[in-house]
């Protein structure tokens, strides 16, 4: 009979040798150290620099009130400035240091230097709206005795004489004048500017950046280049007389580098998706420029062209190169002589005669309102075409 070791469960007669198997407990399981909870920083928020605390507006009054006496004291007591031209940078450079050392007190180098900045930025800006505003304000008073009667929009100065009273005479022939050498000059420089932004921006190559420097280049040209361009090369040369069609010659060369460099500018905002869309359907180049690219640039055109026109329209040195000055009213633009606004404008400064300076004011203002009118045009064109009301 064989017996068994009781502790293993082996003969016990077995040799010593032979392995045996010894079954060990399960070790006890590992204890994991809790998880950590990381809390991250919160997320430094950044600081508005562009609200004003009630600390802040405080100091903006107390600096500008304590720069206004305090330049009044120079002006008046130590160093003598005549006008406002010298009183006004005086206060605006005490009223920067006063507002810098109040903004110090209980703030860091950053926050003072960007309220200084903030204020330079923001006196600079009214400053130029001021002049801006200033200058309209006093075209308009000037010009209001003869804005106020009806023949100045209706009559021409044909027999009225520079010291007649003011309810004789007006400035038809001279809007009509204007309104012929525009269109004219529309019609010739509208296909030779959106064509030239075409070359430029979908034919590309060696040219095409010559003609974009040439272009601008031509953006900077003086006004009084252009006249003497057309007025040595058609009337100095061939015999062409002084008219309407010349003037209009010459405010083109003004006008076309405004809307060619302008419709670049918006051609090139054109996607590139869809000109590749067009190309992908089989269309040829010409095919995606005047179905797909113009119909798409078209408000931004329509923004380069009313540009241009503001541009060409307040011209007086062309004008008063290449076309006379007609009292009456003139159709033909190659029958002679043809008034214009600025034209007009210019010759009843000079005169000297205080109703003829007056109805030059007035005519300057109706040029000014046009020209305000051509702007807002653009750039509600231009807001539309950005998706903005």
């Amino acid at each position: 009979m064989t017996t068994t070791d009781p502790r293993t469960g082996a003969p016990a007669d077995a040799p010593a040798d032979v392995p045996t198997t010894e079954i060990m407990p399960a070790p006890p399981p590992r204890q994991l150290p809790p998880p950590r909870i990381l809390y991250p920083d919160p997320p430094e928020m950044p600081r508005n620099l562009h609200s004003r605390t009630l600390d802040d507006k405080a100091s903006m009054i107390g600096a500008g009130i304590g720069s206004l006496g305090l330049a009044w004291l120079i002006a008046e007591r130590i160093v003598p400035v005549h006008g406002l031209l010298g009183f006004i940078p005086l206060w605006f450079v005490l009223y920067l240091f006063l507002y810098g050392c109040v903004s110090a007190v209980g703030n860091d180098r950053v926050f003072v230097m960007d309220r200084l900045v903030s204020a330079a930025v923001h006196a600079g800006a009214f400053l130029v709206g001021l002049i801006l505003l200033g200058a309209v304000v006093f075209v308009f008073v000037k010009g209001a005795p003869a804005l106020r009667h009806l023949n100045f929009y209706t009559d021409t100065m044909s027999g009225v004489r520079p010291q007649d009273p003011l309810n004789h005479g007006g400035i038809r022939h001279a809007v009509v004048g204007s309104l012929i050498e525009v269109g004219i000059a529309i019609a010739i420089t509208l296909p030779l500017g959106v064509g030239a932004a075409v070359y430029m921006t979908e034919v590309g190559g060696r040219l095409a950046r010559m003609v974009r420097t040439v272009v601008e280049a031509m953006t900077a040209l003086p006004s009084i280049v252009a006249g003497l361009f057309i007025y040595t090369v058609l009337i100095v040369y061939t015999g062409f007389p002084r008219s309407g069609l010349a003037a209009a010659l010459a405010i083109s060369v003004m006008m076309l580098p405004i809307i060619a460099r302008a419709a670049d500018v918006v051609l090139r905002v054109v996607p590139g998706g869809l000109r590749e869309a067009g190309y992908a359907l089989g269309a040829t180049q010409w095919r995606v420029v005047w179905h797909v690219v113009l119909p798409t640039a078209r408000p931004g055109l329509a923004t380069a062209l009313i540009l241009g026109i503001a541009r060409g329209v307040g011209e007086t040195s062309p004008v008063l190169l290449t076309s006379g000055a007609a009292v009456f009213q003139v159709i033909d633009p190659t029958a002679g002589d043809m008034n214009s606004l600025p034209l007009f404008i210019y010759f009843a400064v000079r005169s000297g005669v205080p109703n003829y300076v007056t109805r030059g004011y007035g005519a300057a203002a109706v040029l000014l309102f046009v020209v305000l009118a051509l702007f807002i045009i653009a750039r509600r064109i231009a807001r539309q075409r950005g998706g903005r009301p």
